[in-house]
């Protein structure tokens, strides 16, 4: 029994460094976040943290901007994890079938992904410019007079934020799929084949099913990187034009670091976890549910 119990003690011992630093970068912050937001902590009025409640969090219903960057939080979030799904598992279908230089493709597509955000924003920046940009540039070999300022319109604005985050993170969607891909049997491919099997049906029948929990697993963590992401705002657009490509994470950090509003950004950071901690919840129950 003493030996159980000295096992039991050296493991303890042995996770408590890892549990010890968790705790301070994770459960600190975030329990300290909850407590921030219900306080108005504006540091460019100085003085004391005041308690107020709820209010911070009153204050969101009255927030026109908030509205914004919540409707382009819900667009970018759903558009980007609908696409992701089409072109990651398209891509990597395609990776797939042998052809002569595949194995170089597979190496070279993942180089969007490996590139970081801000670096991707800021050429996109400058290939969306309306001068000197190189869409511009390739459209006017066909139409010498066009002219078209993407980053201005709200509508073009927001499909340029879109577009880029799906060329960086595709390809990383497509790998993963592509490993899922490895593990279904080609025999299975062959006997739907003698059963006179097309195509379709047998991506329907033994395809999908092969990659389904790996795509679901994918789409929870990709909703969830969406959900947080804001360097590709930043470095792109700054959330303009007016606030059309505002996201929610992007006006946390802008409130906090910008207005200095330490109160109200946390209310929103608390707003966005908890958004997270549901849906985490119901696409974990969803899995289940169908794996039965």
């Amino acid at each position: 029994m003493s030996n159980k119990r000295n096992k039991i003690w050296i493991a303890w011992m042995l996770v408590a460094p890892v549990l010890i630093l968790r705790g301070f970068t994770t459960i600190y912050p975030i329990f300290t976040t909850f407590k921030n937001s219900f306080f108005d902590m504006s540091l460019l009025r100085g003085g004391e943290a005041k308690f107020i409640g709820t209010q911070n969090f009153i204050q969101m219903f009255t927030d026109e901007k908030l509205a914004t960057s919540i409707e382009f939080t819900a667009i970018f979030t759903i558009a980007s994890m609908i696409l992701h799904v089409v072109l990651g598992v398209g891509l990597a279908l395609m990776l797939n079938i042998k052809f002569r230089g595949r194995k170089f493709l597979r190496t070279i597509v993942l180089i969007p992904w490996a590139m970081p955000m801000v670096v991707a924003g800021l050429a996109a920046r400058w290939a969306f410019n309306d001068t000197y940009g190189l869409i511009n540039d390739l459209v006017r070999r066909i139409l010498p007079d066009f002219h078209y300022d993407w980053l201005i319109n709200e509508l073009s604005a927001r499909v340029a934020v879109i577009s880029v985050d799906l060329w960086k993170d595709v390809p990383f969607f497509a790998i993963l799929v592509l490993a899922a891909l490895q593990f279904i049997p080609s025999d299975l491919y062959e006997a739907a084949k003698i059963d006179g099997a097309g195509i379709i049906k047998s991506f329907f029948s033994i395809t999908l099913p092969g990659i389904k929990n790996t795509v679901l697993t994918l789409c929870i963590f990709f909703t969830m990187w969406r959900l947080t992401s804001f360097d590709v705002v930043y470095s792109m657009t700054s959330g303009g034009p007016g606030d059309s490509t505002t996201l929610l994470s992007y006006r946390i950090m802008t409130e906090a670091f910008t207005n200095l509003n330490l109160g109200y950004a946390s209310s929103l950071a608390v707003v966005l976890f908890a958004t997270m901690v549901v849906l985490t919840l119901i696409d974990v129950k969803y899995i289940k549910k169908i794996n039965k």
